[in-house]
């Protein structure tokens, strides 16, 4: 890709990232409307405590539990943990959404938990609990975003190698001093960005905060988008989401900027700590537990639903699934062309004006997907209006617009997925050596048969690794979906939605089971890359 081009097309799609932020800022200066004042007087409250209740919850509770399994898995020696390394991060093939209609299925009061913990203590009904409260819905989220620590926090453990953990054994620290005084501070960069990953992804959630009827900013927006007919108002709801999302961001950036590790001298799985006894069938008993609450009993009542509700897929079903995986693939399609020139530009022209528009470009991850759907709707709106100036055209003659299409919806999912799938290829690109270019050369090759025969084979696993977790993500994603969909295409995630607000839990297991199935693929990938990095010691 010629440099000149390459510059220009990121720039662009810099431009395009930081579009929503500008448009979502600019409602402000509309005059406040009466459905604003209205969400101001008796909503905003509950919704900004909620939405610090929700960063300080998520963030204790996943590093907690990420930091504690990573430590067992990384550091000691017991029976399953190989098993265990990799399915421990099953349970991010479940949506937030569906685990949480499934947790409230087992775990409500008429649910089979509670119903037999009554009969067994021989309780009285009004004894039963309700799990509808924070603590149930922290616990959702917990369980389902514990991986993003982790993961993070196994590679960060396994790259200090064994001479680390060595070292600090032979100052006479036991086990698990050494690992807190030692091993985590330096892990701490890497758990503070997966902390600040599960944050985003839980901020971004509506599902899940539907269900369980816990005001945040995305059902706000919802009801100010829906419920009042007021895009202003949802526009600056949004633009009040932001200032905690972009912190966010920028702890994660800082916290990833300061993850550089060389490897310490061995890999530690010769440093292992060998459990027995008690403490084996505890380390065992803790994981288990984890695998069977987050990813085994959700997925297996799921499958009960499906068996009860006939387990079979009528034609909406099938009408569902073509319109998810044809959004996917195009999405996925549009976010890997934009992706691979966001990282050719960078790894074949490096400069400070490529690297700022890469940074600004790559900030859509970090925007809900309610937020985005506001700032596309509200910036496809007023491009509407312009071309019927332009063209001298009444709003009630414009047979196409620009909102309300597939194209508004792309938009979207474009500027929230570009992240992923440039991370992805630019890793593809590290295997790119300056000898490599140089032997291509002197083969005397034009530049398109050098990349057909030599930079494509290297790059193309990961184009491949690229458009899958794309695919796979917006066949997932909710809340832009569901605000910007057109007629006519409803997706799986917009029918899951649907039939968990009128309780028709059962009907939406089969869906469901569809999207967990699809998910397993990326968490196994990660899975088995982390587990590599583990065995080798290395980042």
């Amino acid at each position: 890709m010629r440099g000149g081009a390459g510059r220009i097309g990121s720039l662009a799609l810099a431009l395009a990232a930081a579009l929503p932020l500008a448009v979502i800022f600019a409602a402000w200066r509309q005059p406040a409307s009466a459905a604003w004042v209205h969400l101001a007087d008796t909503l905003l409250g509950t919704v900004l405590w909620n939405t610090a209740l929700l960063i300080v919850g998520v963030g204790l509770g996943t590093a907690a539990l990420g930091v504690a399994l990573a430590w067992l898995v990384s550091v000691c020696e017991f029976p399953g943990r190989r098993v265990f390394r990799v399915a421990l991060a099953l349970p991010l093939a479940v949506p937030t959404y569906v685990m949480a209609f499934v947790f409230l299925g087992l775990m409500d009061f008429q649910g089979p938990v509670q119903r037999f913990l009554l009969a067994a203590l021989a309780l009285p009904a009004h004894a039963s609990v309700d799990v509808r409260g924070p603590p149930g819905m922290l616990a959702v989220f917990i369980l389902i975003l514990y991986p993003y620590v982790y993961l993070l926090a196994c590679t960060a453990v396994a790259a200090q190698g064994r001479t680390t953990f060595e070292a600090a054994r032979t100052l006479g620290m036991a086990p698990v001093r050494a690992f807190l005084r030692v091993a985590l501070p330096i892990a701490r960069p890497a758990v503070a960005a997966g902390v600040s990953l599960a944050v985003m992804e839980a901020l971004a959630d509506f599902g899940a905060v539907a269900v369980f009827n816990f005001d945040t900013f995305t059902t706000a927006i919802y009801r100010a988008w829906f419920g009042m007919f007021d895009l202003a108002a949802a526009s600056q709801l949004a633009s009040l989401m932001l200032p905690f999302v972009l912190a966010l961001l920028l702890i994660e950036r800082a916290a990833r900027a300061r993850a550089r590790y060389d490897s310490a001298g061995r890999a530690l799985s010769g440093a292992r700590i060998r459990l027995r006894g008690a403490q084996a069938g505890c380390a065992f008993g803790f994981c288990a537990a984890v695998v069977l609450l987050a990813f085994v009993a959700p997925v297996a009542q799921l499958l009960l639903w499906a068996v009860q509700e006939g387990g079979g897929a009528d034609a909406a079903y099938w009408t569902l699934l073509r319109n998810t995986f044809v959004l996917g693939a195009m999405a996925a399609a549009a976010t890997l062309a934009g992706g691979w020139l966001l990282a050719a530009t960078l790894h074949r022209r490096p400069d400070r004006l490529v690297r700022a528009c890469v940074r600004v470009a790559t900030l859509g991850y970090a925007i809900p997907g309610s937020v985005l759907a506001v700032a596309v709707l509200v910036s496809l709106g007023w491009i509407d209006r312009q071309l019927q100036e332009l063209w001298g055209w009444a709003g009630s003659a414009l047979e196409w617009t620009l909102v309300g299409s597939v194209l508004s919806l792309l938009l979207a999912y474009f500027v929230r997925f570009l992240t992923l799938s440039f991370k992805t290829v630019d890793r593809a690109y590290d295997q790119f050596r300056p000898s490599l270019r140089e032997a291509a050369e002197s083969l005397g090759l034009s530049r398109i048969a050098r990349a057909r025969a030599v930079y494509l084979p290297l790059l193309r696993p990961g184009l491949a690794t690229a458009a899958l977790l794309v695919l796979i993500d917006v066949m997932k994603e909710m809340p832009a979906t569901l605000l910007l969909r057109p007629s006519g295409w409803d997706t799986l995630a917009v029918r899951i939605y649907g039939l968990t607000a009128e309780g028709l839990w059962e009907r939406a297991a089969l869906p469901a089971l569809t999207l967990v199935a699809l998910g397993l693929a990326p968490a196994l990938l990660l899975a088995a890359r982390t587990a590599r990095e583990v065995a080798h010691g290395r980042a």
